[in-house]
């Protein structure tokens, strides 16, 4: 599907159907947050769900899906989507420094910023990286975007999320080897430590605007259709947003999410959930060396039902949804067995490179850039390398794309 691609138009009955069912959706969502904010320290669990619908919302319109997104560019040269995710980097580094210039002023100190997601950085780093790419290329999308598309009605997103949560549970098996072996020596490198806030934020902002403008010189912009006559509900509701406005918009939500709640992440719910389970069946070590020490998308043991990122993922997926009811691209279908078999070994990849990786495209790469961590790097680099190495073994031996 293009990412510019607008909904086929429906009978207009239709149209209110969908377009009443997104609006009692989005009011649940409203009255929902309004009953927690009401509610003794339930203001920072109001705005999770808050910031979870947004981000879910920008996420489906504007198809914010890492691996389409590459591989748009990989197999057509159309460099729209990466370009999309350098705004959404470039506007979230931008945010990032203006926060910390209030609350850390200076960073050549032994702090780091609050909450901030800068983690180790060394080999189990990119082997989680180039893990979690496979597992992008095998299941046809990063955990986010599982996220958002099970909302659309994914036949492989539920099975995908699934597998997820068994490599969390091979994560954590695997995890004190691992921590032994490289890990706990490994150095957590905080670049404005080194740069200042200005030296970072300046060649943050070159090697993006470079690499952009690299992209650009690479896919000359065809002719510009005739303009169509404005229709903004239609513009927000129905046609895909442009790349570059999903991706400002997901830079936007970043720096007010980090401000008020805590950097963006997807996996510390399932994480976390995925390590109560393996616990109280008897799976886990006696210990996870140094593991609640890191930063990151932390998968603490849950002691509440509600928690600020299950309540960010379950307004991501309800809004997704509601967003697809919207634009009538909510399709659910009945999964095939390369589906479920895709979704599972694919989830399985995801889950133990987000494990050991502290978090995954969105809370590793994401946040972890716009935070400044040479970690948020590592791992985009070796994510984007695992991707299209498994993409294009795939392709060479005839599996489906």
């Amino acid at each position: 599907m293009s990412g510019v691609a607008a909904a086929l138009p429906a009978a207009p009955a239709g149209s209110a159907v969908r377009a009443g069912l997104a609006l009692l959706l989005a009011a649940l969502l409203a009255g929902g947050a309004w009953r927690l904010s009401g509610e003794a320290g339930g203001g920072g669990l109001a705005l999770s769900l808050v910031f979870g619908a947004l981000f879910g919302f920008v996420l489906q319109r504007s198809r914010f899906c890492f691996l389409c997104l590459w591989r748009d560019f990989l197999d057509d040269g159309d460099p729209r989507g990466v370009l999309g995710l350098l705004a959404a980097l470039a506007a979230g580094l931008a945010g990032y420094t203006v926060v910390y210039g209030a609350w850390l002023p200076d960073p050549g100190g032994t702090r780091l910023p609050p909450g901030a997601h800068i983690g180790p950085v060394g080999p189990v780093l990119a082997l989680s990286g180039l893990a979690f790419g496979a597992g992008m290329a095998v299941s046809g999308s990063c955990l986010s975007a599982h996220l958002y598309r099970l909302g659309e009605g994914s036949p492989t997103a539920p099975f995908a999320l699934l597998g997820s949560a068994l490599g969390f549970g091979l994560g954590f098996a695997t995890w004190n080897p691992l921590y032994l072996a490289s890990v706990a020596g490994a150095p957590v490198t905080w670049l404005p430590r080194h740069l200042g806030y200005a030296g970072h934020l300046a060649a943050g902002l070159a090697l993006l605007g470079g690499l952009a403008l690299w992209l650009l010189r690479r896919w000359p912009p065809a002719a510009a259709p005739a303009p169509a006559a404005p229709d903004p509900v239609r513009a927000v509701f129905v046609s895909r947003w442009p790349a570059w406005l999903g991706g400002l918009a997901v830079g936007a939500i970043a720096t007010f999410a980090y401000l008020r709640v805590g950097p963006l992440g997807v996996t510390a719910e399932i994480g976390g959930r995925s390590r109560q389970a393996a616990s109280a069946l008897g799976l886990l070590p006696d210990r996870l060396e140094g593991l609640d020490g890191f930063r990151g998308c932390a998968t603490a043991l849950r002691e509440s039902l509600l928690t600020p990122n299950g309540l960010f993922v379950g307004g991501l997926v309800v809004a997704a949804f509601a967003a697809a009811v919207a634009a009538g691209q909510f399709r659910p279908a009945w999964p095939g067995r390369g589906q479920i078999l895709r979704g599972l070994v694919g989830g399985t990849l995801l889950g133990w490179g987000a494990m050991t990786g502290l978090g995954c495209s969105i809370g590793t790469l994401l946040s972890g850039i716009m935070a400044g961590a040479l970690s948020g790097w590592v791992f985009g680099i070796a994510m984007l390398v695992g991707a299209t190495v498994t993409l294009r073994l795939g392709r060479r031996l005839g599996l489906p794309a």
